[in-house]
């Protein structure tokens, strides 16, 4: 071997080398990692936004023949989620490329037409409830408002589950709130499971209209804090702060 060639392997085994490969390697695994994260990211979104209609779909159409108005309730706060949840779904594919948490014109409109809705919604649901607790009212069974609850809580216990992991990980407080609203969900769905298991095993009539106020009281919360989130608040479901 030459001296010169000696000289060269020296030169592409030492520290100095010109381009640091393990960095590179690094950082492209970085990249990668992020994009992969932010790819599941989106398609738990879509998982909620898709299982939001057939849960909102088939809560109003037992809801109805049953006449439970908690189940009933239920479903159309689920369909009003649907518009949270598309929101949710731009803004996740928006701070993939833009690497920022605040809003858009488009989130920004999403927003107020969920915060209406949950209005609304809380709104008819009490005036219902009073109306059917003047009135006596009971409904036929309660059995699929106990089904529904049961598929729903499992559900939002592993989309919360996997959407903490994820947020934690792209460090986006966007997700970690996202996260926190699907909790809100799943607080519903226990409502939901104690107003229907109640009224099968004693009867009481007065624990539909009861289950049907509280998603009343949630659904008004959710409105005041999509409301403070478009005017440029913070939101994480369990409270709002202004910026």
């Amino acid at each position: 071997m030459t001296v010169q060639e000696i000289s060269n392997k020296e030169w592409l085994t030492t520290d100095t080398y010109p381009c640091n490969c393990v960095d590179m390697t690094n950082w492209i695994s970085s990249i990668d990692r992020r994009k992969r994260l932010f790819r599941i990211a989106n398609i738990l979104a879509l998982i909620t936004i898709f299982y939001n209609v057939l849960e909102g779909l088939f809560s109003v159409i037992f809801g109805l023949a049953d006449e439970t108005f908690t189940l009933f309730g239920f479903g159309l706060d689920s369909f009003v989620e649907v518009i949270s949840g598309i929101g949710i779904w731009h803004m996740i594919r928006r701070i993939r490329h833009a690497e920022h948490d605040s809003l858009d014109t488009f989130e920004q409109r999403a927003l107020k037409i969920t915060g209406s809705a949950f209005y609304i919604l809380a709104a008819g649901l009490i005036m219902t409830g009073v109306l059917h607790l003047i009135q006596g009212h009971k409904p036929e069974t309660t059995f699929w408002g106990i089904v529904i609850a049961l598929v729903s809580i499992t559900s939002m216990w592993v989309l919360i589950h996997y959407k903490v992991k994820v947020g934690r990980a792209l460090e986006s407080q966007a997700i970690l709130a996202d996260a926190s609203c699907t909790r809100t969900c799943l607080y519903l769905s226990i409502v939901l499971l104690l107003a229907s298991a109640g009224f099968e095993l004693t009867g009481i009539g007065g624990l539909d209209v009861a289950g049907t106020v509280l998603i009343a009281g949630f659904a008004f919360r959710e409105g005041r804090e999509a409301f403070e989130k478009a005017e440029g608040g913070t939101c994480t479901c369990s409270g709002c702060h202004r910026e």
